[in-house]
């Protein structure tokens, strides 16, 4: 909403609205990928010693558990770090300096800035990469995510009108949360598994 109020102008074509936000989501992607890839490669590292497999399954499906539960509102452990992250003074310069700008590549900055900011639904995907334990699968990951969410993104001036007219909003983070949790504790039986064998 902020960006594309303060960046494209009403009397910009169609085509080059479209355009605009497109280049805007191929920077939010970046972001994701690299994120992807840097979630994989730890994985691939930490996975390796396989004395801490156990471990790692109980904490990620734990970390999972919490973040569905900060989704729904029952407990705040996301609204610390995303509050410290996205209102951090650097990160508000730079978002300044991007969303007065006009260019085509302060449409891209914008993007790959939003990437990097605090999102419990991305955390949850890249946790799923940590999983993988692969720098490629990973990106992959990411970049399914990341074109699943851009239609929306793309088509959000239709999106915007009906999520505010009705309970759907709610009932889809209601539903991620659960999935999250649901995960989360599958997880960690993988990790009780691991001990136990």
């Amino acid at each position: 909403m902020a960006y594309s109020s303060a960046k494209i102008d009403a009397s910009t074509t169609s085509f080059g609205q479209f355009f605009y936000h497109l280049i805007y989501n191929i920077g939010r992607m970046t972001a994701y990928v690299i994120f992807g890839v840097l979630f994989g490669y730890l994985g691939q590292i930490l996975f390796s010693f396989s004395s801490l497999v156990p471990y790692l399954y109980f904490m990620v499906g734990i970390l999972m558990i919490l973040m569905g539960l900060s989704l729904m509102g029952k407990i705040k452990f996301l609204t610390s770090l995303e509050s410290s992250i996205a209102f951090n003074p650097s990160i508000k310069k730079i978002f300044s300096k991007l969303i007065h700008a006009k260019s085509i590549g302060s449409f891209y900055g914008l993007g790959v800035l939003n990437g990097f900011l605090p999102c419990g639904l991305v955390y949850f995907f890249l946790i799923f990469a940590f999983i993988l334990h692969s720098p490629i699968l990973g990106a992959i990951t990411m970049v399914v995510f990341g074109l699943s969410t851009m239609p929306a993104l793309l088509g959000f001036g239709f999106f915007i009108g009906f999520l505010k007219g009705s309970g759907f909003r709610e009932m889809m983070i209601k539903i991620a949360s659960l999935v999250i949790i649901g995960y989360g504790l599958y997880i960690t039986y993988l990790g009780y598994g691991a001990f136990t064998s």
